[in-house]
């Protein structure tokens, strides 16, 4: 009674005066953090009147501040989950193309092609649906079908950032047309064939899930690899549970099954031939987020298989 008496003595004072009272600090929580406070923070302030720092508030507070956070979490998972079914899709697309390109080279029959042999083995172990490998060792028997060609472009990103944007097309006009497009669309700079490349080393990497970087590094050295360095930051931006495992090209196979065979979890679909950068460039956050829409824009392109940066955070 004593808390509805003071809210209708206010509004018979903005009915008098024409100017709405300010009933203290009921607003939303915040999004951030959502701090809760006692009711007698607000009644020592005179801020507010008890039957606005009821139990009932502070508990509708807390549901909403929940609800923020599951939201987050809900928000962050199904981005992953984008991220993970589009990497998925750029593997099936690399593998659909490569099938087109060596059966029109040495046949569509595997006991004969060598090649496409090793081919259909590694798209069976992505997981490569049957019916893409089908259709596209239909498709490279079609006359009108053009054959697939690989070619590598460079560019400069901002604070002297590059870019490696690695293809298979079967049309270079239009390969050409739309990386040079996307890179000046985003505020970066085509570069002329090798004035980026010597920044990357061309190597072989095995993404190792679910361990310490002491066990993968140990058992790195004993599967003959180069280097060790961490995967992109685990779930909540806690420290990360993965890594890179990075070996000569040729070490590449055996490094992976060296790895798998001691009880790792190896991802064979992070596990491929790539270009490691040399130094990593550390750039402000601006220049950060022309990176990562340079990247964006290029792998929404069916003829680009893969991006590699040397922007230190940016995980591709």
């Amino acid at each position: 009674w004593v808390g509805q008496q003071s809210v209708n003595m206010q509004l018979s004072k903005t009915a008098a005066t024409g100017v709405r009272p300010t009933l203290g600090r009921v607003a939303a929580p915040a999004v951030v953090n959502c701090p809760l406070r006692p009711a007698t923070h607000y009644l020592a302030e005179g801020s507010m009147s008890p039957a606005l720092v009821s139990p009932l508030n502070l508990s509708q507070s807390r549901e909403r501040c929940v609800a923020v956070e599951m939201g987050r979490r809900a928000a962050k998972i199904a981005l992953r989950k984008g991220k993970a079914d589009a990497k998925k899709a750029k593997i099936y697309g690399k593998i659909g193309k490569k099938i087109i390109q060596v059966v029109k080279a040495g046949g569509p029959d595997p006991g004969s092609n060598s090649k496409l042999h090793d081919l259909l083995k590694q798209a069976r172990e992505l997981g490569v649906p049957k019916d893409i490998i089908e259709r596209n060792v239909k498709r490279a028997s079609d006359k009108s079908q053009a054959d697939y060609q690989e070619v590598t472009y460079e560019a400069y990103g901002p604070a002297g950032t590059g870019f490696i944007i690695d293809c298979l097309t079967d049309n270079l006009n239009r390969t050409a047309s739309e990386v040079k497009a996307a890179i000046t669309k985003s505020g970066c700079k085509v570069a002329e064939p090798g004035s980026v490349m010597f920044l990357f080393t061309r190597a072989g990497q095995v993404l190792v899930e679910n361990s310490t970087e002491d066990a993968v590094f140990e058992a790195a050295m004993e599967a003959g690899a180069d280097d060790v360095a961490p995967g992109p930051p685990g779930e909540d931006g806690g420290p990360s549970t993965s890594y890179k495992v990075f070996t000569s090209v040729e070490g590449l196979v055996g490094a992976r099954a060296k790895l798998a065979q001691l009880g790792f979890a190896v991802n064979v679909e992070e596990s491929d031939l790539v270009y490691k950068p040399n130094a990593l460039v550390d750039v402000d956050d601006d220049a950060f987020a022309k990176c990562e829409a340079l990247v964006e824009r290029l792998l929404e392109l069916d003829d680009v298989d893969g991006v590699y940066a040397n922007v230190d955070g940016l995980d591709i």
